[in-house]
């Protein structure tokens, strides 16, 4: 019996994807739930698991194809796979050793050629055994040592040095979801009349109660007490007191959402992400930091799904992470409004006429000005720093 693999129902937020990796190759024995292939999509990865156990009979869509939902994308022979020994099992699997097997980029392939190269002795350290630019340099400059290769036929291979002197270019199409990231930005952009207002914050409280309070939280909650969780529930607290900045824009109409579902902006392997913590009002400070941490943990692997990344009301971005100072963050569209975190610097400051250090941090939150106002914007960020230098605001709700 003969069972078809197919692309997974997309929501409406994700018109196709690009096939990206088969896992498998045809004549291979499966089991149930074996990873066979990656989808890409604008916010996602999608691995698409083997449905029952068998062999691969035939793959209908190569590497590269754009699939919608419901594409059949492979067909499986019905079967159950008894697992070979350890020795049958390595003699089994595809050769990747073999030049048209071997993941790599066109340009990738191109140095290769050009330098009559084979790639089964390039040892690849990407992803899936991919070969890399970097794997085929160290392997030219391996080959050209005199101890390793004392009499190169002149006209067979290329010295590191004579790739790096050539002024080698790469040119590589952007990931579906880096390519959405840049659309979006653009489109928010064009369509929302964006302003930044900032403040600082002294994070002295913060980093105080932190300290106090680290050891006895990482043990009961199984995780630390980070910033931003802190300023999650400041955020919260001042979009309640706030609500238009928790609004979006539909055509002429403003909605005013009656929950608090804050994005959390993730770098990943693959660009921007940002997925979404619901219900913010109902967690708490260990919740938060569990979430984020998941959420930080598996957008490296590309395992967010795309119900995580769907939807959100206002969204929390820390350039302070890479160290940076001051920075205007973009909206993430249908929001309005987006807070912007920044490196902690001690600097001088003013308290009762006296000049002290403190650990301060820039705040940015840049809104849309078609439904919020300048001053809604200030005291919204007002807020936002009273919260964080007293914490018994936030965690009294007052």
């Amino acid at each position: 019996m003969t069972i078809e693999v197919k692309t997974p129902e997309l929501p409406e937020s994700v018109a196709d994807g690009v096939l990206i990796e088969w896992r498998v190759s045809v004549g291979q024995s499966v089991q149930r739930d074996d990873n066979l292939v990656e989808i890409e999509t604008d916010k996602v990865v999608l691995e698409i698991p083997a449905p029952d156990s068998g062999t691969v009979k035939e793959i209908l869509k190569p590497n590269g194809e754009v699939v919608t939902s419901g594409d059949v994308l492979a067909i499986l022979e019905q079967g159950e796979v008894i697992a070979p020994a350890a020795e049958s099992q390595t003699a089994q699997q595809p050769d990747m050793t073999k030049a048209a097997d071997v993941p790599m980029s066109p340009a990738v392939k191109k140095l290769i050629a050009d330098n009559k190269l084979e790639p089964s002795r390039i040892r690849g350290s990407g992803k899936s055994g991919r070969i890399t630019k970097q794997d085929v340099l160290e392997y030219l400059d391996n080959v050209s040592k005199p101890e390793n290769n004392p009499a190169p036929p002149p006209d067979q291979t290329m010295t590191k040095e004579d790739i790096i002197n050539d002024r080698m270019e790469e040119r590589v199409p952007m990931t579906r979801l880096r390519a959405r990231v840049a659309e979006r930005l653009v489109q928010s952009q064009q369509t929302t009349a964006t302003l930044t207002t900032f403040n600082e914050v002294n994070m002295e409280p913060v980093i105080s109660l932190r300290s106090k309070y680290q050891d006895q939280f990482t043990n009961k909650h199984d995780v630390k007490l980070g910033f931003m969780s802190f300023f999650v529930k400041a955020c919260t607290e001042a979009l309640k007191h706030y609500p238009v900045v928790n609004a979006s824009v539909d055509g002429s109409d403003i909605i005013y959402h009656g929950f608090y579902d804050i994005g959390i902006a993730v770098g990943s392997p693959r660009g921007l992400v940002v997925p979404i913590l619901r219900n913010t009002d109902t967690l708490s400070f260990g919740d938060i930091e569990k979430a984020i941490r998941d959420f930080g943990a598996r957008a490296q692997d590309g395992k967010l799904g795309l119900d995580e990344l769907s939807g959100g009301t206002f969204s929390i971005t820390n350039g302070g992470i890479y160290g940076s100072m001051l920075s205007t963050p973009v909206i993430n569209p249908p929001q309005s409004a987006i807070l912007g975190m920044h490196n902690i610097q001690q600097r001088a400051v003013v308290e009762n006429d006296e000049i002290v250090v403190r650990p301060m941090m820039y705040l940015a939150l840049s809104y849309d000005h078609r439904i919020i106002d300048g001053r809604e914007a200030v005291q919204f960020l007002v807020k936002v720093k009273q919260s964080l230098e007293n914490p018994a605001i936030m965690l009294l709700a007052l």
